[in-house]
């Protein structure tokens, strides 16, 4: 049986059958895909599973962990499909050469952002290396791990945080609670929705409530980088009381010629100048196409997945849209995980 394997970047469709991995089909049908050992141990052909099946012969934890796996990449030269499948290749700026560390920190700050999100600073043993957009497991005091975005610049020992109670959430609840002085478990970075400074195209950031944390990170990193494109940040929340930092955004949109700073309400309680509705119609409202964009997005998954479908209906490339799944624990629970 032989099944139909799209490889983005390249106007082919192979059809692969028996054991023949994605690789050695796509070399056969003289597509220029990256590669290495073609034994699964470099990780040079490392690829992302858009849509379909495989399944994986022998490689090295190294060049793909089980992070990377979740996540949906695979390693071609490995990949044998079970299934129809949509793959592109990762470009060298969006392999991350992190490695991951563990480190015991200690709360510094813990700040009221918002009625629901307080902004926790803590400091590391040393300096987290990570790229901007990336998150961290973090254990709080008598806590499960639980995932959150780093909100500052990389390479810092000062690490900002953004957390939101969530209803019937013990960890969100016990943040709220830190203490200077507590100690917190950080193990990071992971996460693929990482700022690609190769990029000169026009970049889209995208955040909804405590989605905020990556967003900032991306948009502050590429502004002290000199990136010289036009990066507008779209911020969608309920209502007034739920935005926060927009003295600090209006502040870099007054410095930076292109940058762009629009908060977006979707259910304001008063009569308000900002605009309002949904985000993803917003964004809709001012961009005809997203071709060439850089769309980063964080927030609740059905803000995501209507950007993610807005992003698609504007011709921007699957590949372009970077945004990793978050999701409570009530979520999961209801999604079977």
């Amino acid at each position: 049986m032989s099944y139909q394997i799209k490889i983005r970047g390249t106007d082919k469709t192979l059809d692969v059958g028996g054991d023949v991995t994605i690789l050695e089909a796509a070399l056969d049908a003289g597509i220029d895909y990256p590669f290495g050992c073609q034994s699964g141990n470099c990780g040079a052909c490392k690829s992302r599973l858009l849509a379909g099946e495989v399944e994986m012969t022998d490689y090295s934890e190294y060049a793909l962990t089980d992070e990377e796996r979740d996540q949906g990449q695979i390693l071609a030269c490995s990949s044998v499909p079970v299934a129809d499948c949509d793959v592109a290749w990762l470009d060298l700026e969006e392999t991350v050469q992190h490695s991951l560390q563990n480190l015991d920190c200690t709360v510094q700050s813990v700040e009221r952002a918002t009625h629901d999100i307080v902004v926790l600073h803590l400091k590391a043993p040393s300096a987290l290396a990570f790229s901007a957009g990336q998150y961290a497991a973090l254990t709080l005091p008598g806590q499960p791990a639980r995932d959150f975005s780093m909100a500052g610049e990389p390479y810092g020992d000062t690490l900002e945080f953004h957390i939101r109670a969530i209803e019937g959430g013990q960890v969100s609840a016990a943040a709220q609670d830190l203490q200077a002085g507590d100690k917190v478990a950080l193990s990071g970075p992971m996460g693929l929705a990482f700022l690609r400074e190769l990029h000169t195209g026009p970049i889209l950031a995208v955040a909804g409530g405590s989605g905020l944390a990556p967003i900032k990170s991306i948009v502050e990193t590429a502004l002290a980088k000199g990136m010289k494109q036009p990066i507008s940040l779209y911020f969608g929340v309920r209502d007034e009381r739920d935005l926060y930092l927009v003295t600090h955004f209006e502040g870099l949109a007054a410095k930076h010629a292109n940058f762009s700073f629009i908060p977006v309400l979707s259910e304001p309680t008063a009569e308000t100048s900002r605009r309002t509705g949904f985000l993803h119609d917003a964004m809709a409202a001012d961009f005809t196409t997203m071709d060439g964009c850089k769309i980063y997005a964080a927030g609740p998954p059905p803000m995501v997945d209507a950007v993610r479908a807005l992003a698609e209906r504007l011709k921007a490339r699957a590949e372009d849209l970077h945004a990793d799944p978050f999701y409570t624990v009530h979520e999961l629970a209801e999604q079977g995980k």
